[in-house]
């Protein structure tokens, strides 16, 4: 008898969290493994292809214009009755801690939610306010924030007191970059170079472009044309295997991005 072929699940905005078995895509590949693709311009690949498509903390990114186009070709390349999981930041629980440390004035901890729910969406140079924060030595709080960071946290925490990090101020930029800034300023003004060079920072993906929590996480998929959209856990999902990934836990059992929000849906069958 012949086995069942395995099933073709697609990774898209893998970063360096990534397993062979799945086709893995990112922006930036750290790895040769991973597929080059900008998902931004669609998604590299045919029509009903994949039986599981999986994006981790990758739609908060795309401006909201595009979301209902994104998560369309998303269901464009799954075949019918395929599975999409959706791994973003948690409006809801990230606003209960908000609120818990604020009446509890727990400054420290109300300082980092604070940074944790409006940096990402309107710094205007990389790390932003959150980097500058967890440059501190001692970090104040720094059990609360690996609670809420997790694993990720942890090698970001470590990659930051391994090596010192260069000051935005201090990168020099090339001698065409200088020119071309020169160009700008002569022309439009000192302001009007500001505004270029945040523009092109904000649309760099670094930022949130929005928050979800689950009542509009579901909304969107269900407009973008899926069905059964169900809130999971790290460990629990519909697709076979899940937890032999990595994707979500280590193999040492810690959640590398404990303030997620998790979602399936399936496209109609």
């Amino acid at each position: 008898m012949t086995a069942a072929p395995a099933p073709r699940m697609l990774n898209l905005g893998c970063g360096h969290r990534f397993h062979p078995a799945w086709v893995n895509v990112d922006i930036a590949p750290q790895n040769p493994a991973i597929t080059p693709a900008d998902v931004s311009k669609g998604i590299p690949f045919p029509d009903r292809h994949f039986d599981v498509v999986y994006h981790s903390h990758m739609i908060e990114h795309i401006r909201v214009d595009d979301v209902q186009r994104f998560l369309q070709d998303c269901r464009r390349v799954l075949k019918p009755g395929g599975i999409m999981r959706v791994a973003t930041p948690d409006l809801e629980r990230l606003c209960d801690a908000y609120l818990e440390k604020l009446r509890a004035s727990a400054v420290s901890d109300h300082e980092w939610l604070v940074i944790e729910m409006l940096d990402q969406t309107v710094r205007e140079q990389s790390g932003g306010a959150m980097l500058e924060y967890l440059k501190q030595d001692p970090l104040p709080n720094e059990a609360f924030v690996l609670e809420r960071i997790g694993e990720e946290g942890r090698e970001l925490l470590a990659s930051i007191r391994g090596a010192a990090l260069p000051a935005v101020s201090q990168q020099r930029p090339g001698l065409r970059r200088r020119i071309k800034d020169a160009l700008v300023t002569r022309w439009y003004g000192g302001d009007a170079l500001l505004a270029m060079r945040i523009g092109k920072f904000r649309l760099s993906g670094e930022v949130h472009q929005w928050l979800y929590d689950q009542l509009s996480l579901k909304r969107a998929l269900v407009a973008a044309g899926f069905c059964e959209p169900t809130l999971r856990a790290a460990g629990e999902s519909a697709i076979a295997g899940w937890r032999e990934f990595f994707l979500e836990i280590t193999q040492a059992g810690h959640l590398i991005k404990p303030d997620s929000m998790f979602m399936e849906a399936r496209k109609p069958a």
